[in-house]
Formats: structure tokens, sequence, C-alpha cells
């Protein structure tokens, strides 16, 4: 089932089929769990800004197998998140049907708002469970967390082991992705023919139009990052190889979109000096790996999604209706297209700026 099909059907039936079930007691007494199983539906930025709470679980219970309930579309980031049992997907019923069979210790359900995962999560045979408490979801859980809206999200799924005894770390320790060697020797060899040039990696990608800069602005930054002697490689999935192609042909550069898996695509942004993207999920692979990005947002609130930290720079919308984005959902605008007003001068200035208080002129 598609996500806007499941969004909708979760609006609608979700809340009645909430009430329907019993609630879920609080377990006698903790126990350290040997199995857990992790629910989270949703887009990969999601799922790669969940890895820091992962790495944090292995941490504390070295010997507990741990599965991965994810989606078609989000479920190729957790191969960055090595010592993992299984991941299987939510919107596959075969795989779905395979994981309610199973018992498990623990079960954490991460996702933000929407009701379906927090039912799995109700029907999932397990001794606990923890969720966010954002509406009537959280009478399925053992344990209900608070939920904020202004809290950078790693830190907000990190929350989700407080009832474990688990604390949150006061900085989050970067890089909290691992890539796999083939993603890397692949991504060698499909940046040989730069040579030894340095190189700035742009995605022009969004999930939704209200998170587009534009070509024709993409354009502009690469020509003027071309002008400064930076190499320019463009990254995307097949729905952007117009769009990339376009960005490449303007400035000698190199277009992969296409053309990469999403291991390989991080492992291009690794070797990258920066990454140039909306609020998208190579934005978050990048914090993930340390690379430098520059952001470009729009109806998403920076203070929830943005990359924090020396080497992150951030252009939020100054349309006095953003951030307007909630729950995942965009509201109806009277704005058409992007949200995004940034200028793509200023955008190349403060890139280069970034990249001489980093490397050196």
């Amino acid at each position: 089932m598609q996500a806007n099909h499941l969004k909708r059907f979760d609006s609608l039936a979700g809340p009645l089929l909430v009430r329907l079930l019993p609630r879920r007691n609080k377990p006698a007494a903790a126990m350290a769990p040997g199995s857990a199983l992790i629910i989270r539906p949703g887009g990969i930025g999601d799922a790669v800004l969940l890895i820091p709470m992962l790495r944090a679980l292995q941490s504390a219970y070295p010997s507990c197998r741990i599965d991965i309930l994810a989606e078609h579309r989000n479920a190729a980031a957790f191969e960055m998140c090595p010592g993992l049992h299984a991941v299987h997907r939510y919107d596959e019923p075969g795989e779905l049907r395979a994981v309610l069979k199973k018992r498990y210790d623990l079960v954490i359900d991460t996702e933000q708002w929407y009701r379906l995962s927090a039912l799995v999560a109700r029907l999932v045979r397990a001794r606990r469970s923890i969720g966010f408490a954002t509406n009537e979801r959280k009478r399925l859980f053992s344990d209900a967390v608070p939920y904020d809206l202004k809290e950078y999200e790693p830190y907000s799924f990190l929350r989700l082991l407080a009832p474990l005894g688990i604390e949150a770390p006061a900085d989050l320790a970067v890089p909290f992705l691992e890539l796999p060697a083939a993603a890397r020797e692949r991504a060698t060899q499909l940046l040989a023919r730069l040579g030894d040039r340095p190189f700035v990696a742009i995605f022009p990608g969004a999930s939704v139009p209200a998170k587009e800069w534009g070509g024709v602005k993409y354009r502009q930054l690469a020509a003027s990052l071309v002008l400064a002697g930076c190499a320019v490689v463009v990254l995307g999935g097949k729905g952007d190889e117009d769009v990339a192609d376009a960005i490449a042909r303007a400035t000698g550069g190199v277009n992969l979109a296409g053309a990469t898996t999403l291991a390989e695509s991080a492992a291009v942004i690794e070797a990258a000096m920066a990454l140039v993207t909306g609020d998208s999920g190579l934005l978050h692979i990048a914090a993930g790996l340390g690379t430098a990005t520059v952001s470009l947002f729009g109806p998403s609130d920076p203070a929830k999604w943005a990359p924090k930290g020396e080497r992150h720079r951030v252009f939020a919308s100054t349309l006095p209706c953003a951030p307007c984005a909630k729950w995942g959902t965009i509201p109806p605008c009277e704005h058409q297209g992007s949200c995004i007003d940034a200028d793509p001068a200023e955008v190349a200035k403060t890139l280069l700026q970034l990249l001489t208080e980093l490397y050196g002129g």
C-alpha cells in the first residue's frame, strides 16, 4: 500500500481502531530485553535520524536481537546501521504477518503521529511496548513518551529509550552511520573521472513541490561553484535525471542521478566537501556522516529537521506562513510551487565561506 493511501486509511479508520483494542498495561518488572522490534514507517530521513537511537540500544543491550519493521521506501537506510538482526517491511503483507507471529521482549513504535503503527505495536506479542503519546495512540503502549515538535528529531527518538533507563547523550556522536565497503568502492569508481579534484554534491530532488528549490537556481549555484574552482556532482533518483542532467551539462559536472543505490549515494556524500540540498533524506545522511551541508528549508521547521553544528548552514524560508508542515503534512496553501526563497548568489557565498573555514583558502 502506498504511503498516501496508508495515511488516508489512518485518518479515516485509525482513531476508531485504536479505541477498539484494549489498553496495554505496564510490565510487572523491568528486564533487559533479549529481543526487540523497532517500528519505523515513513521516509528515508526519519529512518536515518533513528539510527543514533538504535546504536544507543545496541550499546545498552549488546546481546539483544534487534529487528526493524520499515517500509519499502526507507528500508535501505538501515544498511548503514550494522548489527541489526533483520529488516522487515511494514507495507509488505507477508512480511508483516511473519513479524506478528513472532514474540519479542520489547517493541518500540517510532512513528510520531499516525496510528496504524501503534496498532501493529499493540498486536505484536511483546512484554513491553514504547511509543509517542501524541494522540489516542498512547493508550496502546505500556510506556507512552512525550514528543516535542521543536526538538531535533534524533533526540526525540532517543527519548523513547528513557523508560529503559537509557539517557540521551548531550551531543550526538558523528559519524553515526557506517557504510558498506562495496558502496564506497562503487562511489570511488563513479568519481574516478574527477581525479583528485574536490567537489560539492548537489541533490535537487524533493518529496513534494513545496520543498523544491528549482533546477534553474541549482544551476546558478553550480555555476558559481565551478567559477570558484569546485567540481560538482549531482545526485538523485530516477525522477531527478532531467534536472540533474541540465545542472551537470551547464557546469561540466558529473550526473549520478538514477545511477546509485542509497548506500552508494551516501558514499559519494561522504567523499564530498559538502552537500547542498533541501529537507531530504540525503541531507540527514550527510549529517550522519559528518559531511558539511547547506540546506534549504521551506515548509519544514529547521529547528526540528536541520542538521546542527558548525559544519552546517541553513536557509529558512522567509514567507510569513513558514514553517507550516506538522506531523509530516503540509496544509493547503495559496503559494504555488516551492516555499524556498533563498537567493542562489547568497547560497553560493555562504557555501564558499563555509568551505574556506573548513578547508582553508
